[in-house]
């Protein structure tokens, strides 16, 4: 009898959630079809945003104008957004193509819009009823003349072919990653060490070697547990040079023509350009931010280096002053030295993160802090294992938001962890947002690292699903660049709460509960890496800044110098910034914002010091800060919910620890 009540106890359940599954808000993602039905949406979407900027240019400049003009921006992004993300998701590659041909034309459009001048002019005329609509006009008026819409004829022309000319060349490049399809073969021998779950059931070639791509579920592994230097040199190898000379020559022209746009503002080089509507306001602040850090790191690094270089040592039954640790010997020897010193591993942590799982844990987080509710839907996406959830409002009950989810690695897929907001929330027109969470995690589990970056990237998601802002253009991730990340680095300390930890029992009853002892070991050897982690990202944010401010740039050779200053110094003959795509597109001149927003996050969860999980923080951060988008500048946002101006009190204290 027991078992057939379980089982009519289960029906019923079924039914329920059933009838409980909350309707898909309008309108869904759309589905591709072919390269053809690309071009179809594209045409046609094309000729509707004509035909909209045509009518405000013909509207009257009333109160309802900025409604008019956010109107155009819903239209964007529901026929632009779709196409801009799936070149970079889709698994079919004549898709893929099509959508960046698309892409291009939308980029052309863009940048005629960002260019006229009846509607500029009618913005400024635009009636104000409150300081939500005077943000509105100050942000979009600074992205107009951003695009040269106030330039002379000639330059504001010229400014146009190069953001166009940018846009090309910046696509190139991630496709240059993306279908690259790089393989590196080994032999089991050389993968001792290596988990046999990462490469069991790889392909294999037709010598009987093993083959893995670059992805991080191949990467990581091997560069953490590999016994093979050699084997780890050729995967470090791999990856550091993908996307070759091409690419170092994509980003030598980007960066040229980024130098040329500032001087047609009359700016001298691309950063102050870029930074002058930031937090940073300067690049001569965010480089006196960087000398900072780089200060209180500096020294960490050397003997963090010493350790591993003792580590080797040990290890190979070398001589002390006959062994040099090499790039593809740090992240070994470092996992090493952890599992020495704190007896971490992060592999150990695979069985208690099915991946799945996690994301139903990640969403518990944001569930229990927030006031929200995550429920998966049956729907079609762009790839089978792609999934929905609807996000709902636990007081009002009502659907507030959507989230797109792909969390597997396959070819042609972007091959980091990124979020696409591809839909604003507008209170004015109740207009529910909608976000894409894309990572690429081992199916056998993740990491603590891992379920840090989920985290992270479920941020980014939350922020776009939790605007409540009158307008789309201000909703959500469009703050300042140099905030954009804050919100995301806050969430990343939660997984180091052994209290958050524990709600994974409650999305995963089966799931192993995670030991108390191991976070503790875990949060000691995240400590321990200090040094190395933040000296390296000093270096990518100093790089950036230094190369977008040569009057000749030269990427290699200048990354050669600079990397080449640092303890572990520089490999001849490699190219990691041919992959580096983060400057070649959207944070160009930028990248500094890591760590400066990261300074604005630990300040925020000083707010949480109490309770991770405080219902009551957890509301006022959602309303005041979430919530508001871009409808205040950053430090307001900050200083309304902290109550006083944000400063790097907690940021500092954490890099002596």
């Amino acid at each position: 009898m027991k078992p057939a009540l379980i089982t009519l106890a289960a029906l019923l359940l079924t039914a329920a959630a059933a009838q409980a599954q909350p309707k898909l808000p309008a309108p869904n993602f759309p589905t591709y079809a072919s390269a053809a039905d690309v071009q179809t949406r594209c045409d046609s979407g094309l000729k509707g945003a004509t035909q909209r900027v045509q009518a405000l240019e013909k509207r009257k400049v009333d109160a309802g104008w900025l409604a008019g003009y956010d109107d155009l921006t819903v239209y964007l992004e529901d026929h632009q957004s779709p196409n801009d993300f799936i070149l970079n998701v889709h698994p079919d590659k004549t898709i893929r193509d099509a959508a960046q041909a698309c892409s291009l034309r939308w980029a052309d459009f863009g940048s005629s819009l960002g260019q006229n001048e009846k509607v500029y002019r009618a913005l400024q005329k635009a009636p104000k009823a409150d300081g939500i609509d005077a943000e509105l006009v100050r942000l979009a008026s600074g992205q107009f003349e951003d695009s040269g819409v106030a330039l002379p004829k000639a330059k504001r022309e010229r400014a146009k072919q190069i953001l166009d000319k940018l846009t090309e060349l910046d696509q190139q490049f991630s496709k240059n990653l993306r279908d690259a399809g790089t393989r590196v073969a080994f032999t089991e021998a050389e993968l001792k060490g290596v988990p046999a779950s990462v490469w069991e059931k790889a392909k294999r070639d037709d010598q009987g070697r093993i083959l893995l791509g670059v992805d991080y579920p191949s990467y990581v592994p091997v560069m953490r547990t590999a016994e093979s230097g050699e084997a780890r040199q050729r995967m470090w190898l791999a990856k550091t040079n993908e996307g070759g000379q091409p690419n170092l020559d994509l980003l030598a022209r980007i960066v040229t023509l980024r130098g040329e746009y500032a001087k047609l503002f009359g700016y001298g080089n691309y950063v102050d350009f870029n930074l002058r509507r930031q937090m940073a306001k300067d690049g001569a602040t965010a480089t006196r931010f960087l000398d900072a850090v780089t200060g209180a790191v500096n020294a960490r690094e050397k003997v963090e280096l010493q350790e591993l270089r003792a580590a080797k040592t040990q290890h190979l039954g070398t001589a002390v002053d006959q062994t040099q640790v090499e790039r593809w010997d740090a992240t070994f020897y470092s996992e090493r030295v952890k599992r020495e010193k704190f007896s971490v591993d992060q592999n150990a942590f695979r069985p208690y993160f099915p991946p799945q799982a996690s994301l139903e844990f990640a969403m518990h987080v944001i569930e229990k802090l927030m006031g929200v509710k995550y429920q998966r839907v049956d729907n079609k996406l762009w790839h089978e294992e792609a999934q929905t959830y609807v996000v709902s409002d636990v007081v009002s009950g009502k659907p507030i938001a959507q989230m797109y989810v792909d969390l597997y690695p396959r070819d042609g897929k972007y091959n980091h962890a990124a979020v696409w907001p591809l839909r604003g929330s507008a209170t004015r027109i109740a207009r529910t947002p909608v976000a894409a969470l894309v990572v690429n995690f081992d199916r056998n589990g993740l990491t603590l690292d891992e379920v840090e970056t989920l985290l992270h990237e479920l941020g980014h998601a939350v922020h776009v699903s939790l605007s409540k802002t009158r307008y789309a253009a201000t909703s959500g991730t469009t703050v300042m660049h140099d905030f954009v990340e804050a919100p995301s680095q806050m969430l990343e300390d939660w997984v180091y709460d052994k209290h958050v930890l524990k709600l994974m029992q409650e999305v995963c009853p089966t799931c192993k509960p995670v030991p108390d002892a191991m976070v503790d070991q875990a949060l000691a050897a995240k400590h321990y890496g200090k040094g190395g982690l933040f000296g390296r990202q000093h270096l990518y944010a100093s790089y950036d800044l230094t190369l977008h401010q040569q009057a000749k740039p030269e990427p290699l050779p200048l990354w050669a110098k600079m990397e080449g200053a640092t303890p572990l110094g520089y490999v001849p003959g490699t190219m990691f910034p041919a992959g580096f795509a983060h400057i070649a597109g959207g944070y160009g001149a930028g990248y500094y914002g890591y760590l400066w927003s990261l300074v604005v996050a630990m300040d925020l969860r000083t707010a949480f010091a109490a309770d991770k999980l405080s219902p009551e923080v957890g509301k006022r951060y959602r309303d005041l800060v979430l919530g508001q988008g871009a409808q205040k500048p950053a430090p307001e946002l900050v200083k309304d919910f902290l109550g006083r101006d944000s400063n790097s009190e907690a940021f500092f204290d954490y890099l002596k620890k």
